[in-house]
């Protein structure tokens, strides 16, 4: 979400009716620094956000993308690097992966767009999902259908016969973050289709506005997340303390209501980092039953425990599942000390956890570091 925040960004600073260029990258089969979904805006001027590779396919794709400003026609380009002619064309990927690009035009202030439909899924918060034909290069390149965030449904323009496949495709797909697939176009021919979900910002709660916090909301907003400072206490509870956060409260464990100005989504990442043992005991008690993906609090095991046996003694219930999503002690064991090493570690962990990962280094993995985005082949 990161990249989708820099990229509305850029394209709100775009007088309205600019042509811009966006690539996206649409499917990748090797290796590859970026999986499909990734993309990069470009402006006439040579500005750019976003980014499709390591740095080895932007300067060959800011030049197809003036061309693409210039004559108003998307084009799909074919990065293979697995080939030794890789050298012909001077990009060195060394990266054995071929990867497929799609550089359109979009214009900036377009309310229709796919700019725009970005844009609505970082302000409103809220995911949103496309289906966009790559494959083969026609008429219909770039085609796509848009599900909002508010849950209307616009179509790019194309015939109508084509948008009922595209719609289907993206109904029918919903568990994939990221799916490449064939549909059937009226004219019996085949095409090929990237089905993406653009998520919102990764949402962090953060209980306790101590100077130790200050490195983690920092870290949190660098990546992209949407962080909340939480605290009982006014003098520390203050936005100028916490200038990467997007709100800041003041408010008691006890006022954690179904009619609290916080909101408490599934999606959550809570850090619990008061230092004070009955605000962690009430905050362990509001917090837990709700089933957030991540709660986290400092200190060790030992006083986590005694929190835990004083809330159950207490007669507070909590589920194996809901105490698995318990980090005690918060953080990635990387030797840190500092409130920034502290911070890192918390962070890593956090991101280790939304990624379904154990966070030990990528050298001892057998497996690929990327998952390969879910593809449904064609039948023979």
């Amino acid at each position: 979400m990161k990249t989708i925040q820099a990229i509305t960004e850029l394209a709100a600073s775009a007088p309205a009716g600019e042509v811009l260029a966006m690539a996206t990258v649409m499917k990748v089969r090797g290796s590859a620094y970026r999986r499909p979904g990734a993309r990069m805006l470009m402006t006439a001027d040579g500005r750019t956000a976003g980014m499709i590779s390591g740095g080895c396919l932007e300067n060959d794709t800011r030049l197809r993308g003036r061309e693409v400003m210039a004559t108003g026609r998307p084009v799909l380009v074919t990065y293979d690097s697995t080939a030794p002619e890789d050298i012909v064309f001077g990009l060195g990927l060394g990266c054995q992966g071929i990867v497929q690009v799609l550089i359109e035009p979009v214009t900036a202030g377009d309310e229709s767009s796919v700019l725009a439909f970005l844009s609505a899924c970082v302000a409103r918060r809220q995911a949103g999902r496309l289906a966009t034909i790559f494959q083969p290069e026609g008429p219909h390149l770039g085609s796509r259908v848009l599900r909002w965030p508010d849950g209307r449904v616009t179509y790019s323009e194309m015939p109508s016969e084509i948008a009922p496949p595209l719609l289907r495709a993206l109904q029918e797909n919903t568990a994939c973050r990221h799916l490449v697939c064939p549909i059937e176009l009226p004219t019996g021919n085949k095409a090929e289709i990237l089905v993406e979900t653009v998520a919102p910002p990764v949402p962090l709660m953060v209980f306790g506005a101590g100077d130790d916090a200050i490195p983690l909301a920092d870290l949190a907003r660098l990546v992209g997340w949407h962080v909340s400072v939480i605290d009982a206490r006014a003098e520390y509870a203050k936005a100028e303390r916490f200038p990467s956060a997007h709100a800041v409260h003041c408010l008691h464990p006890e006022d954690l209501s179904s009619s609290s100005p916080v909101l408490l989504a599934p999606e959550t990442m809570a850090m619990i980092m008061t230092h004070r043992f009955a605000q962690d005991k009430e905050l362990l008690r509001a917090l837990l039953p709700r089933g957030l993906r991540y709660v986290g609090i400092l200190g060790p095991k030992s006083r986590t425990q005694r929190l835990l046996d004083e809330l159950t003694d207490e007669g507070a219930a909590f589920s194996g599942k809901h105490l698995a999503r318990l980090h005690s002690p918060a953080g990635l064991d990387i030797g840190a000390e500092t409130p920034e090493e502290i911070a890192l570690s918390i962070l890593s962990e956090m991101q280790a956890a939304l990624g379904q990962r154990r966070g030990g280094a990528l050298r001892e993995r057998t497996s690929p570091i990327h998952e390969a985005a879910t593809e449904i082949l064609a039948s023979a």
